[in-house]
């Protein structure tokens, strides 16, 4: 291994349009929520009152019993019922325009050059 190894120093041009571009806070954190809530799921749902199981007929006459009046035993309010106002299926997909998504990428690359946390 008595032999060195020369390596060859090429200078590259880097063009100031991709790696000189100011640092904008506002745009990588639009893309950064973007991006994040295209990562959600949104699977969360409960049913409501008409998609429990159960509660086709009236639990007691209207008049007489003394009781209160209830129509079903999957009212939001017993035990066991619907939930009234609760998460459904959600679509979470935002959209982003090319030349936004471009011009991030673009604000990042800069910014690790400027760090030096690039070797070319």
């Amino acid at each position: 291994m008595a032999e060195e190894i020369k390596k060859k120093k090429t200078e590259i041009k880097l063009d100031p349009k991709v790696w000189e571009v100011p640092y904008n806070e506002d745009l990588i954190v639009q893309v950064l929520y973007v991006l994040l809530n295209n990562e959600r799921k949104g699977t969360s749902e409960v049913k409501g009152r008409s998609e429990v199981s159960g509660g086709g007929r009236k639990p007691w006459k209207q008049k007489g019993t003394g009781r209160a009046r209830h129509g079903s035993i999957r009212s939001p309010i017993w035990v066991g019922g619907g939930v009234t106002f609760g998460p459904n299926k959600r679509n979470w997909k935002k959209k982003i325009n090319k030349k936004m998504k471009n011009k991030a990428v673009c604000v990042m690359l800069s910014e690790r050059n400027r760090e030096k946390a690039i070797e070319f």
